[in-house]
């Protein structure tokens, strides 16, 4: 399956993992492209409905038509709020496609890059305040060492604040351009490009509260899937995948295992695979964005 938006990663695993059986209701939190959510209507008979939800404006151009589909133009942190008004309930499985998608990486104009030239702007949802240029130019020191403790995986995060504060008071940082040019010249040589992509990231998932998101919607998920619904979640990076995991074994995302009187675990879902699902060789071969991709599957208990 492909798309000229976005590829979908881990394609059929994901599918076969929801089990979606014909008069079902499924959400897609992560619609993009459409691409999963397509096949998922495919799967779906005429009394099955798909819910989609997106923020990213971008995606309102690639909603299909179909009587079957309800689209919310939203962050799937309010996951449970739509499907109430929707009456929709005790869905039967929901699957999360976390990240960005290949269309967001490739605009350069959404600043997510760092290879394209574009403003440092890097929201999903294109109404949101928070701006990358805000965040490089107006956070305090303090505040820029709990970003990239938190969210990249630096050795040298001090060296990066210090830069970031140092050439701002030269002159503004407004572009992608001129971040990647600041911080090449602090890149381990060898390692050029995983070092930009990490601080990139870090940047990226505070001006989207990507983590305050995936919990809000973890936690609603709960409530939203019925006894038995299926939970699939596809990560990208270790900081995703690793409370999706904790959700998934304890209920939390500290990975504390809380139990009653007879020592039963307490915990709303029992994972399908204690391993996550990675892609093939091939699969990356034929698309590397995928190669740090995770599947998770859980059953509601």
């Amino acid at each position: 399956m492909t798309s000229l938006y976005h590829t979908p990663v881990l394609f059929e695993e994901s599918l076969e993992a929801l089990d979606i059986q014909p008069n079902k209701v499924i959400v897609d939190v992560t619609y993009g492209g459409g691409g999963h959510s397509k096949e998922i209507l495919n799967r779906l008979g005429d009394q099955g409905t798909l819910v989609a939800f997106d923020q990213d404006d971008d995606a309102l151009e690639n909603v299909i038509e179909d009587e079957r589909l309800v689209f919310v133009n939203a962050n799937f942190r309010f996951l449970i709020n739509f499907m109430k008004f929707h009456d929709l309930m005790g869905a039967d499985g929901l699957l999360a496609d976390l990240g960005v998608s290949s269309h967001q990486f490739d605009e350069g104009s959404r600043g997510f890059s760092i290879r394209e030239e574009g403003k440092l702007d890097m929201r999903m949802n294109q109404e949101g305040e928070l701006t990358a240029e805000y965040i490089v130019n107006s956070y305090r020191e303090e505040q820029l060492f709990k970003m990239f403790n938190a969210y990249a995986d630096l050795k040298n995060v001090k060296k990066v604040v210090f830069t970031l504060s140092r050439e701002r008071k030269k002159k503004r940082i407004t572009t992608t351009a001129q971040l990647v040019e600041l911080l090449t010249a602090i890149a381990p040589p060898k390692k050029q490009n995983q070092f930009l992509a990490q601080v990139f990231q870090a940047i990226r998932i505070e001006v989207n509260d990507e983590m305050g998101a995936l919990k809000d919607m973890l936690i609603q998920s709960e409530k939203v899937l019925k006894k038995g619904g299926r939970l699939v979640v596809i990560s990208y990076h270790s900081i995703e995948d690793r409370l999706v995991k904790n959700f998934i074994r304890s209920g939390n995302f500290e990975g504390e295992l809380n139990k009653d009187v007879f020592g039963k675990v307490l915990k709303p879902f029992a994972a399908v695979n204690k391993k996550p699902l990675v892609p093939t060789d091939e699969e990356i071969e034929r698309n590397p964005r995928a190669r740090s991709a995770k599947l998770r599957i859980a059953v509601k208990e």
